[in-house]
């Protein structure tokens, strides 16, 4: 396929300007003014509108078994919604079982990601440490393209990596040139509060934040930021929700540190009185970790993207239907919260609502809303400038975008499998209107045409140099390895 995209204004990172994009094949091919449209070429009139790169969604569970359930989004499923939303690739989370080889979990995801409408990379966790787990790390960077490993320092009895395993497995990631990641809650501190407020008869999803406050993400931040400082690794924060968290992060970077945070939409404009509400499904429906804070914690992390210290935004999009929600009651309406599965959806509406809170507010400039939507993705984790940039030679990854259009966000309307939107009734201004994803539209003015397994796998180089081992350089054309100087 060949598209011209004609008459935009094209918004990178570092600046916006008017100019005609052509695509072919999956590639851009080139930007400028007036460019001459090819025989047969499919003409888009992006006039009066952006045209940006495909968003990266740093944070996404597709078809993930957890809490007893599986999520109801598989990679086909939620990968065609994030299209419909503007997103063109995800970043996964590759989750082995206790004591499970990371190759064989890695191969696993591997096979349920082939159905993929959008391109997909994954993190793989360190759940558990031995010596198979030092040697698979390398197999996976060498062979496999992964430059980043997760670790929970939540879910005691379950995923939860201890110190020894940060430990080691942060000097393995520094040898190879991959960055650590952490979702940081103290495990051990969410499972004491967890008891006591079911003993003390604090059951139903009002408990969940109670269980998890920002002093419990806060300590795990620290101490992540602690091990890393120690070990000269580099570190990325996965959905950071709390002002205290945000403050670790912006002493350690005050400091020279490399540290890289995360926030979730959800979490910038959701606030935790959804956890009062008196229908149990509504509020059972919001509970993910870490739980949505209040207004002044949502106020922290628009200040954090908007000053530098929070990097990307994602969804940690894990959709559980009304029924799998319902786990956390049993045939008498006895509640533990404890048994809800966690998680939320967003990979379609995230974009939109960062648009529409950000940039129609004034907190983010069009140009700062690519860098946390998609740019600085791409730098951390090393697939920049093939992801992230509207240039000559990048992948024909983007999204026209109309910042006057409007959209009223809801589960009756939305594209992915969840029956619950956590935006039901916002509605928004600013949306796609077009998206392509390797050069080919695959949405169109609300015309979803994702095509399953046309998504593909996005090898990630590890990263080179003296301080080898880091995060966010900037990759060459060609998928060069790169340092990590680069990143903001």
């Amino acid at each position: 396929m060949t598209v011209l995209i004609r008459g935009g204004t094209v918004v990178n990172a570092d600046r916006a300007f008017r100019a005609d994009v052509l695509c072919a094949g999956d590639k851009i091919v080139a930007v400028g003014d007036n460019l001459e449209a090819p025989p047969h070429a499919t003409i888009v009139d992006a006039g009066g509108q952006y045209v940006m790169p495909g968003g990266i969604d740093t944070h996404t569970h597709m078809q993930l078994p957890f809490m007893g359930t599986v999520a109801a989004d598989d990679f086909y499923t939620g990968t065609a919604a994030g299209l419909a939303g503007g997103t063109t690739t995800i970043m996964d989370f590759v989750i082995p079982d206790p004591r499970q080889r990371l190759l064989d979990a890695f191969h696993t995801w591997r096979g349920w990601a082939a159905k993929s409408a959008a391109d997909y990379t994954f993190h793989v966790a360190v759940t558990w440490w031995d010596d198979s787990v030092h040697e698979d790390m390398g197999t996976l960077v060498r062979e496999h393209g992964v430059n980043s490993f997760k670790h929970f320092m939540a879910y005691k009895n379950a995923i939860m990596a201890d110190d020894e395993t940060l430990i080691k497995s942060f000097r393995r990631a520094l040898e190879l040139g991959a960055i650590p990641t952490v979702h940081a809650e103290n495990g051990e501190l969410v499972y004491q509060l967890q008891r006591e407020l079911l003993a003390r008869g604090v059951r139903g999803p009002e408990a969940h934040p109670l269980s998890r406050p920002p002093e419990v993400e806060a300590e795990a931040a620290n101490r992540a930021i602690a091990i890393a400082a120690v070990l000269g690794t580099p570190l990325y924060i996965v959905h950071v929700s709390c002002a205290e968290s945000l403050d670790a992060i912006a002493r350690a970077r005050a400091r020279g540190q490399r540290v890289y945070g995360e926030a979730l939409a959800g979490h910038l404009v959701i606030d935790d009185s959804v956890y009062r509400n008196p229908d149990p499904a509504y509020a059972r429906a919001h509970v993910m970790s870490p739980p949505f804070r209040s207004p002044q914690h949502q106020a922290a992390l628009w200040q954090g993207l908007r000053g530098g210290n929070l990097h990307t935004t994602a969804t940690d999009h894990c959709t559980f239907c009304a029924a799998q929600k319902a786990a956390g009651a049993d045939a008498q309406g006895q509640e533990d919260f404890t048994r809800i599965p966690n998680g939320c959806g967003g990979v379609e509406e995230r974009m939109m609502v960062v648009w529409d809170a950000g940039v129609n507010s004034g907190a983010l400039s069009p140009c700062e809303f690519v860098a946390v939507t998609s740019a600085n993705a791409a730098r951390i984790f090393n697939i920049y400038p093939r992801k992230g940039l509207v240039a000559a030679g990048c992948d024909a990854d983007l999204v026209v975008w109309d910042p006057l259009a409007t959209r009223t966000l809801s589960a009756a309307t939305q594209f992915s499998k969840g029956d619950v939107n956590v935006f039901e009734g916002r509605t928004v201004r600013g949306v796609p209107t077009h998206t392509l994803a390797a050069g080919k539209l695959v949405y169109v003015n609300g015309d979803l045409r994702a095509e399953q397994g046309a998504g593909r796998y996005v090898a990630r180089p590890a990263f080179t140099g003296a301080d080898a081992g880091g995060a966010a350089g900037a990759a060459g054309m060609h998928g060069a390895p790169a340092t990590m100087a680069a990143i903001p």
